[in-house]
């Protein structure tokens, strides 16, 4: 009796140590299972996982492929999501090496995700709030062909960290904010060139180096080793004169003199705040250069000038990439070094550096800057329709605000039809604010011309004058009736004459002393006159067309500014046909009703 229970027994303990390991053995199996990963369907992703699977979508559609063209950049949004329906472990990162210009990383913004860490983040069953992850994944690819990433994702048990695979690596943060050297450094489409000890030069075709400050459209063009201050570089020409009477030197020039004017009309006294952004005592190398392709040296005759406000000299045009880079604009625009006593280089529209003696004609001007290198950036990805934005040029909920405290440059809604954009010039007449059109003044898609008159002076009586004091502002194919009520009606127009090799300054005073003004006729309407601001040509690929000037060269010849930036004349009796910037002032009490004064927001306005 007792040997059966003893076997009984054993049989009993036989079977519950069989039991054991077969469940050990089915939670190995479902184990190994839990982290099991295999990718179904082309261009798709699912891992299973037991249970656990994820949705991978970039721009919306379910892949794990990013694929950039060459010489681009490219934001991606990417969705992660949980699709079970208990919590799981997640882990995003992409596969394999980076070939050689090509970088990959996240953006931290708000409204969307920071990427984890390689132990993963929890998200939480499906259709519950922090079930999906959104993030903002650049690739920049500076290579000659297209390139593809693979993203890849892991997925686990809540309470297990994740490792990475062998092959896969966490996005690194792309610096997207922050002082403009630390963004301007950290984005590879910039293609940086450190050769000179002094500068660190951003060069390339189309770098993502755009900037919007005060009402203008900037380039950076390089980094001061010595302070971090950054190089600014308008994108378009913002006016047009000659650079001085009979010598090449910067200092006590005429363009030194337009540069850093600080009366209402000058190029220093309309940008916002300097003194807070700008080095006011930027050191510009003005000295003469027998070859462009090196640093300038004070030895070959030329000068150091201390201002707030310069040009760029012959050799940074060049290290920018001369006629393949990203500072060629297809119109003329001068330089700030001489290649002779009364000669200065000078940018065509074809690119290469070619010189031209000081007085021989009046061409355009792309002022430069120096950022104090505290500066920072606190919006916009560097490209042209989002620039950087400056920290302290931010303004946000304008609605109320005076249109008359708004900067040069600035961008309004005011027209109708294609001719709806126009931009602020200045506020020369106290309280009021000039403005002028983006673009000459369009007709069925077209350009329209006209012939200024019998007289080279301006008056609402000649020609062109008769027709914006009249059909333009009473036809209703060019404004509004509302529109036509925010304009003043009482504005002086200067009508000084000013030809090559002379000052700038005749065109509105009957000297540089600025004492007495010159002769002048009143109207409504009215054009920009040489040395304005606005009154270079901007975008080449819209509004490359020459257009009529208010200023005479002389009794005989008026002025018109023509397609590749630089000013030219022609006599009265030959009766030319050119287009033309209708520009007038708007009331004191015009207010802002909406908008940030970019090209792509411009401000909306109403009487107040």
């Amino acid at each position: 009796m007792k040997k059966i229970l003893l076997e009984t027994s054993f049989s009993k303990i036989y079977m519950i140590i069989m039991v054991i390991i077969t469940l050990l053995i089915l939670g190995g199996y479902f184990s190994y299972a839990m982290f099991t990963v295999t990718k179904e369907k082309e261009n798709a992703i699912s891992i299973v996982t037991g249970n656990l699977t994820y949705k991978l979508l970039v721009d919306d559609k379910e892949t794990n492929t990013l694929t950039v063209p060459s010489n681009s950049r490219k934001d991606f949004i990417v969705t992660l999501s949980n699709p079970n329906n208990r919590v799981g472990r997640f882990n995003f990162y992409y596969e394999g090496s980076l070939p050689e210009g090509v970088d990959i990383g996240y953006i931290e913004k708000e409204g969307v995700n920071t990427p984890p860490s390689s132990t993963g983040i929890n998200l939480e069953k499906v259709d519950t709030t922090g079930s999906s992850n959104t993030y903002i994944v650049r690739v920049s690819n500076t290579t000659e062909s297209e390139i593809s990433i693979e993203l890849g994702v892991s997925v686990g048990l809540d309470y297990n960290d994740l490792e990475l695979p062998d092959n896969g690596h966490l996005l690194r943060k792309i610096t997207s904010t922050g002082t403009v050297k630390e963004v301007i450094e950290d984005d590879i489409m910039n293609r940086l060139n450190y050769e000179d000890s002094e500068q660190i030069f951003v060069t390339g075709s189309n770098p993502n180096n755009y900037i919007w400050y005060s009402g203008k459209l900037w380039r950076v063009v390089s980094i001061d080793t010595s302070d971090n201050s950054v190089k600014l570089v308008t994108q378009w020409n913002i006016s047009t004169i000659s650079y001085d009477d009979n010598s090449s030197a910067f200092d006590g020039s005429y363009m030194e003199e337009w540069l850093n004017d600080t009366s209402v009309d000058g190029f220093l006294y309309n940008l916002r705040e300097p003194e807070k952004f700008i080095k006011m005592d930027s050191k510009w190398n003005a000295s003469q250069m027998s070859d462009t392709s090196k640093p300038p040296s004070e030895e070959e005759g030329g000068t150091i000038v201390e201002d707030a406000v310069g040009l760029l000299n012959a050799y940074e045009y060049n290290m920018s990439g001369n006629s393949n880079g990203y500072l060629r604009s297809k119109f003329y625009f001068y330089t700030l070094t001489p290649y002779s006593s009364s000669g200065i280089y000078y940018v065509p529209d074809y690119g290469s550096i070619i010189n031209i003696a000081v007085n021989n004609s009046s061409s355009g001007i792309r002022p430069a800057i120096n950022l104090q290198s505290e500066i920072e950036i606190v919006s916009g990805d560097g490209s042209e329709n989002n620039p950087y934005i400056l920290e302290g040029d931010n303004d946000i909920n304008l609605s109320g605000t005076l249109l008359n405290t708004r900067y040069s440059g600035e961008y309004i809604t005011f027209g109708t039809g294609e001719n709806n954009l126009y931009r602020i010039v200045s506020h020369e007449t106290e309280g009021l604010t000039k403005i002028t059109s983006a673009e000459p003044l369009k007709e069925n898609s077209t350009f329209k011309t006209i012939s200024f008159g019998d007289s080279v002076y301006y008056s609402s009586a000649n020609t062109i004058g008769s027709f914006l004091n009249g059909e333009y502002l009473t036809n209703g194919e060019y404004l509004t009736n509302d529109q036509v009520n925010m304009i003043e009606n009482d504005t002086t127009w200067y009508l000084g004459t000013v030809a090559n090799g002379q000052n700038y300054k005749l065109a509105k005073y009957i000297d540089t002393s600025m004492s007495e003004y010159a002769t002048s006729t009143k109207a409504i309407v009215g054009l920009l006159r040489l040395g304005e601001l606005m009154s270079g040509q901007f975008d080449a690929g819209n509004s490359n067309t020459s257009y009529w000037l208010i200023t005479p060269y002389n009794f005989q010849l008026l002025r018109y500014v023509i397609q590749n930036g630089n000013i030219y004349q022609s006599s009265i009796a030959s009766n030319q046909y050119q287009s033309f910037k209708p520009t007038l002032n708007l009331k004191s009490n015009v207010i802002i009703t909406s908008g940030d004064g970019t090209k792509e927001n411009p401000f909306a306005i109403e009487l107040g």
